[in-house]
């Protein structure tokens, strides 16, 4: 196993504990991607990225992640298949009865993540990248 597979399994790990709080892996000027769902933009920094990461997951009660499967896709790429559920705060909803299926791809240069891109949805991630479902 490479060293950005076990960089990546350690962050999904505390992920899934529902901690977000460490930043310690991520490159100081990393890029934050949000490409679909219903806040898509790009951020720059940790700052950054943890206020748009945060409004995300603000919109959920009980959000968690959790991994299904971690595919290294090359020396600077890890993509993690992450079914996401929680609770819409807004709608009432199970977000894990909506059977969403999201992908987080993950740019490593260094021992650190240069460039974080979560996906909402799946297909979008394979398309994005080419792979097949």
């Amino acid at each position: 196993m490479s060293e950005n597979l076990d960089l990546v399994r350690s962050i999904v790990e505390a992920w899934e504990r529902g901690d977000f709080t460490s930043a310690e892996w991520a490159d100081d000027k990393i890029e934050f991607v949000l490409p679909d769902g219903p806040d898509p933009g790009s951020w720059t920094g940790i700052a950054a990225m943890g206020e748009a990461w945060g409004r995300r997951i603000s919109t959920a009660e009980s959000f968690r992640i959790a991994a299904e499967e971690f595919r290294e896709l090359d020396d600077e790429r890890v993509l993690v298949l992450t079914p996401v559920g929680g609770r819409s705060k807004t709608h009432g909803l199970d977000l894990g009865q909506m059977s969403r299926k999201g992908a987080t791809l993950f740019h490593i240069s260094d021992g650190k993540v240069t460039r974080l891109v979560p996906y909402f949805d799946r297909d979008r991630a394979f398309a994005d990248l080419g792979l097949e479902g």
